[in-house]
């Protein structure tokens, strides 16, 4: 079951990519701040970096004019993220999230066995919108779907994100 609306996020150690990497704890990642946490299942895979990521890279200064920070998510390791980062033209800001172990993503109700396809542990496609730590909405997407969770999709479901 997935996190719902109304509850904390859980304070879980994390990789964070900036330009750097750092390791940060998510509960003071999230802690006075309105956040749009979106989740990919797997840096350089086609809808990932076709689609979600860069939607998000378009739409970072509307999301910015709302007073939302971004952050994307992916089980991968921190060092892909960056690389991700660099290849995607992330501007500075908008935080990639490396949950190599998918502690992150587990406690959220969220991961997705890949193992099938030879991806092992991943995160479902969702969108979050967090303020102060806490979840106001959840957006999952269905499988082999990608709507909900678009950055479209976001700056409409948070409107002037108040």
């Amino acid at each position: 079951m997935s996190i719902p609306p109304g509850q904390s996020l859980p304070d879980v150690e994390i990789r964070v990519v900036d330009g750097d990497i750092r390791t940060a704890r998510t509960g003071d990642l999230f802690a006075g701040r309105r956040v749009v946490l979106f989740a990919v299942p797997g840096a350089f895979t086609p809808t990932c970096s076709n689609k979600h990521l860069p939607g998000y890279v378009q739409h970072h200064a509307e999301f910015q004019a709302r007073g939302i920070e971004v952050m994307c998510l992916s089980v991968n390791d921190a060092y892909v993220m960056q690389a991700w980062a660099a290849a995607q033209h992330v501007p500075p800001g908008l935080l990639l999230l490396a949950d190599g172990n998918a502690a992150f993503t587990r406690s959220l109700g969220l991961e997705l066995d890949g193992s099938g396809y030879g991806m092992g542990m991943r995160a479902r496609r969702f969108a979050l919108y967090v303020d102060n730590g806490t979840v106001r909405q959840v957006h999952v997407e269905a499988p082999g779907e990608f709507r909900v969770s678009s950055a479209e999709a976001m700056l409409t479901a948070v409107g002037d994100g108040a």
